[in-house]
């Protein structure tokens, strides 16, 4: 018998492409076209004068791009998140691995209650829990300068003195964010073989070994992810410092993407705010494109 067309057409490429162009139609119109669009709206002086009338709009080419590369508060927002980033990512790792270890301990209990209670705050609402947050580490009535009291300590201003706002940010964000990757490190402990475990006891192996020798190089590939995951995460800094600080004390909490928010919403400077995003997406392509070349190095992907 003669194969009919629908099967010739299956046997082909194209078939391929008929399924899946639904899903590529919708990703060019909802995802591609803004894209693009604001790609052009960074390459013009729109604000809201253009807003209001379209012949006032512009062609400026690379003029926000350059200009903002001399703009005194840009890079102290890139400093602000990249101090972020430098420090939240490996702390939310270690806590993450951490906690993720301690749920795949042998002796661990209650395995299921705790690992949804420790989940709990990644699916809480970031708004809401950034003014609780702010309530907890208010200098005069707030319970963390109270518990610090009983133990003579002194309080300190934790949203008011630019040494501590952004440290408060990043503890903020760690407790907010670790849960998600923790499952994804609980995911590839269970993955590893026990056997290699055994192994090392009757070799005289102590804890930190197996940890170094076995955990660390079996979880590879899965610390790659998450690192990447992680960064390209913290880099968009946004919602904890509009909530808790609204960018200050003296600016040491103005992220790049507040710094976006406050030119296109509040200067109404939607042209150089849309440099910015794009600024923003090539830092963030470098960094992730250079922790992917490593990790292949490495063979860890």
């Amino acid at each position: 018998m003669r194969p009919t067309l629908g099967r010739k057409l299956m046997r082909t490429p194209v078939a391929g492409w008929v399924f899946v162009a639904p899903a590529l139609i919708i990703l060019a119109v909802f995802f591609g076209l803004p894209v693009f669009a604001a790609l052009l709206l960074s390459l013009t002086d729109f604000d809201l004068y253009a807003l209001a009338d379209a012949d006032n709009l512009r062609f400026v080419g690379l003029d926000n791009y350059l200009d903002l590369l001399q703009t005194a508060i840009f890079w102290k927002s890139l400093g602000n998140t990249l101090y972020f980033v430098i420090v939240g990512v490996p702390l939310s790792i270690a806590v993450s691995l951490g906690a993720a270890m301690l749920l795949h301990a042998p002796l661990a209990r209650f395995k299921a209650l705790f690992r949804t209670a420790l989940f709990a705050p990644v699916v809480t609402t970031l708004v809401a829990v950034a003014v609780i947050w702010r309530y907890l580490f208010h200098t005069s009535y707030g319970l963390v300068n109270w518990a610090l009291g009983h133990l003579g300590i002194a309080p300190i201003d934790w949203l008011g003195d630019p040494r501590w706002a952004m440290p408060t940010i990043i503890l903020f964000a760690v407790w907010k964010n670790f849960g998600y990757n923790m499952v994804i490190f609980l995911a590839g402990l269970q993955t590893i073989p026990q056997d290699l475990y055994e192994a090392a006891r009757i070799d005289g192996a102590s804890k930190w070994r197996q940890f170094r020798h076995i955990t660390l190089p079996m979880l590879g590939p899965v610390l790659l992810v998450v690192a990447v995951i992680t960064v390209s995460g913290y880099f968009q800094l946004f919602a904890e410092p509009y909530v808790i600080t609204r960018g200050d004390p003296l600016q040491s909490t103005v992220s790049v993407l507040y710094f976006m928010f406050e030119e296109g919403f509040k200067w109404w400077k939607l042209g150089r705010a849309s440099a910015v995003a794009f600024l923003l997406f090539a830092i963030i392509l470098a960094v992730t494109t250079v922790m992917l070349r490593l990790g292949k190095r490495r063979d860890l992907i």
